[in-house]
C-alpha cells in the first residue's frame, strides 16, 4: 500500500522540474489545486486566461499541480504543502479546498471558483469589494441544483420519488447544495431519497438502494468527484433505465441524459486572467468576484444527439 506521504508527493505535476532547477528559477510559482480530472479541458481554458495576461507555463510562470481525484481527506495536507512552498498564488476550483486555503493563509493570494455564495462562505466581504486575499468566480451550483430538480420534475412529472446523489466527504459544497435541493423537493411535493457516495463501490450501493426504493429519476449532485465517475453513473443509469440529471455539459457529452449548469470554460479562463493579474501585482481585495450568468441545458433527443439550449447572458 502506498504510504500517505508518498501519495502526497506523487500528486504534483507530472512535468514538474527537479527541485535543484526550481531553486535556480526566478519564475513565480502558482499552486493549482483541482477537484476536476487532470485531463479536464477546463485546464486549457485556465492556461488560455493566463496567456492573455502574458504568462506562459514553463516560460515565465511555473505551476505546481495537485489533483484531488475525490480524496478530499488530503486537502489540508495539499494546502499546507503549497503554503510551505510559498507559492505566489493558490488557485482552486473546489469549494472545500478554497476554504482550507483561506484558513491556512491570510497573505498568499487565492484565486477561486466556488459553487456557493462566497460571501456566505466567509471568503469575501462583498462581491464588488472582496476585501481579503481571495477573489475569483462563483458559479452558484448549489442554487442551480434546485433548478435542476425543477427541470427534472417538469420532464418527468409522474416521477414523484427522486433520488439525489451527494458526496458527503466535501461538506463545504455538499451541505449547502443539499439544503437547496431539499427545499425545492418540499415545494414541489416530491419524495427525495438522499443517497451518499464518495467512491465507486458506494455509487454501486446507491443505485441498488434507489432501485429497491423505486425512485423514478436521479439527480446527480454537482460535486466534482462525480465528473470522474461519469462513465460509471451513465452505465448504471442505462442499465436500470433510469433518467438522470447531471451538473456539467461534459457529462452529457459522455452519455448523460440531461445536464444543466454554468459555462465552465468562461469561469476557468477568468480564473487564469485573475491569476495573471495577481502575479502582475494587483490585489485580490480589489478584484470583484464574478458570477456566472450563462447556463446550459442539454438533453439527449430520441436520436441520442445532444441538444443544447442557453439561459442567461454571455458569461
Amino acid at each position: 500500500m502506498i504510504r500517505r506521504r508518498e501519495f502526497i508527493a506523487g500528486l504534483g505535476s507530472a512535468a514538474a522540474w527537479p527541485l535543484t532547477v526550481r531553486a535556480q528559477s526566478t519564475m513565480p510559482v502558482v499552486g493549482y489545486l483541482s477537484g476536476r480530472p487532470p485531463a479536464d479541458p477546463v485546464l486549457a481554458e485556465f492556461r488560455r486566461g493566463l496567456a492573455e495576461i502574458g504568462f506562459i507555463e514553463g516560460r515565465n510562470v511555473m505551476i505546481e499541480y495537485r489533483w484531488l481525484e475525490g480524496h478530499y481527506d488530503l486537502i489540508q495536507e495539499m494546502v499546507a504543502d503549497l503554503v510551505r512552498r510559498r507559492v505566489a498564488v493558490i488557485v482552486s476550483n473546489t469549494t472545500t479546498a478554497v476554504l482550507a486555503a483561506k484558513a491556512a493563509s491570510q497573505t498568499i493570494p487565492i484565486a477561486f471558483i466556488v459553487g456557493s455564495d462566497p460571501v456566505q462562505l466567509g471568503l469575501v466581504s462583498s462581491l464588488s469589494h472582496p476585501g481579503s486575499n481571495a477573489t475569483g468566480a462563483a458559479i452558484l451550483l448549489t442554487d442551480v441544483a434546485a433548478k435542476r430538480l425543477e427541470l427534472l420534475h417538469e420532464l418527468l412529472p409522474a416521477a414523484m420519488s427522486i433520488a439525489y446523489l451527494v458526496n458527503p466527504t466535501n461538506p463545504g459544497f455538499a451541505e449547502p447544495e443539499m439544503k437547496e435541493v431539499q427545499q425545492a423537493a418540499r415545494s414541489l411535493g416530491l419524495n427525495l431519497l438522499v443517497l451518499k457516495a464518495s467512491n465507486p463501490s458506494e455509487i454501486d450501493a446507491a443505485f441498488a438502494t434507489l432501485v429497491e426504493q423505486q425512485a423514478g429519476a436521479l439527480l446527480v449532485g454537482g460535486d466534482l468527484f462525480f465528473i470522474g465517475q461519469t462513465g460509471q453513473l451513465v452505465a448504471l443509469a442505462a442499465h436500470h433505465a433510469l433518467a438522470a440529471m447531471y451538473s456539467y455539459l461534459q457529462q452529457g457529452a459522455a452519455g448523460g441524459l440531461i445536464c444543466y449548469g454554468a459555462s465552465l470554460a468562461y469561469t476557468h479562463r477568468l480564473l487564469g486572467i485573475y491569476t495573471g493579474r495577481i502575479l502582475k501585482g494587483e490585489k485580490p481585495a480589489d478584484l470583484p468576484v464574478q458570477q456566472a450568468t450563462r447556463f446550459k441545458f442539454a438533453l439527449k433527443t430520441p436520436k441520442m444527439q445532444l441538444r443544447l439550449l442557453w439561459w442567461g447572458s454571455p458569461g
